[in-house]
């Protein structure tokens, strides 16, 4: 989670809350960018995920969710309270699309992340002029090469945007909440793929059980002297 801080820091004012709702709430990237004022439920602590932007061959267009699902997050304290201050900040825009593909009927949503021009968010083009500078600037890969273009950057897979649901993950597991509800926050066919997708991010997972059993056992030990 230190490093996603790290990147959160190092992003523009504009997209900081994007590594917000990443590792806060486990969206998707596409999600991120289809958040409307209207899914967030202050009342209830809800987040509801009801659409994304997607692109084929550069041409964005509205979707539902991967699954052709909507779903409903926890929203924590910490994470509404950033989006609030993002919607003060930068007031969200009604954007028109496409609907389900490029060619089809266009529907509108205010969205909460926009270019500083009113427009949907492309993942084309937000990976390497926001995502990856930003990792940079925190340190987590090299900055770019002297001359290289802006989409030349030394990443691998495992520094993309999806890192964010990674930490989402592994945090509520380390936490305690159960595989089952893991799967259904993630949308996940099954607890058991969860489980072992997820359990190699859990690295304090290990330290804390043997941290519980120490503190029992010690303290029957001592007793039973």
């Amino acid at each position: 989670m230190d490093t996603a801080l790290r990147v959160r820091d190092a992003v523009s004012e504009r997209n900081r809350i994007a590594v917000v709702v990443g590792p806060g709430c486990g969206l998707r990237q596409g999600e991120v960018f289809g958040l409307s004022p209207e899914d967030i439920d202050d009342e209830r602590g809800q987040l509801h995920v009801r659409r994304q932007v997607q692109a084929i061959h550069g041409r964005l267009y509205f979707a539902l969710p991967k699954g052709k699902k909507i779903r409903t997050m926890d929203l924590p304290p910490s994470v509404a309270a950033e989006l609030k201050r993002h919607i003060e900040a930068f007031p969200p825009v009604e954007v028109e699309l496409p609907w389900g593909k490029p060619e089809t009927e266009r529907k509108k949503f205010s969205l909460l992340l926009t270019t500083r021009f009113g427009n949907a968010v492309a993942v084309n083009t937000w990976n390497p002029y926001t995502w990856k500078p930003a990792l940079a600037k925190a340190g987590v890969i090299p900055p770019r090469a002297e001359g290289a273009k802006a989409w030349q950057w030394a990443a691998s897979p495992k520094d993309d945007f999806h890192v964010l649901r990674h930490t989402f993950a592994s945090i509520m597991s380390v936490a305690g909440e159960s595989v089952v509800t893991l799967s259904r926050w993630l949308w996940r066919s099954s607890p058991a793929i969860t489980l072992g997708y997820y359990a190699h991010f859990m690295p304090e997972a290990g330290s804390k059980g043997r941290g519980a059993i120490d503190g029992l056992l010690g303290e029957r030990g001592r007793s039973a002297c």
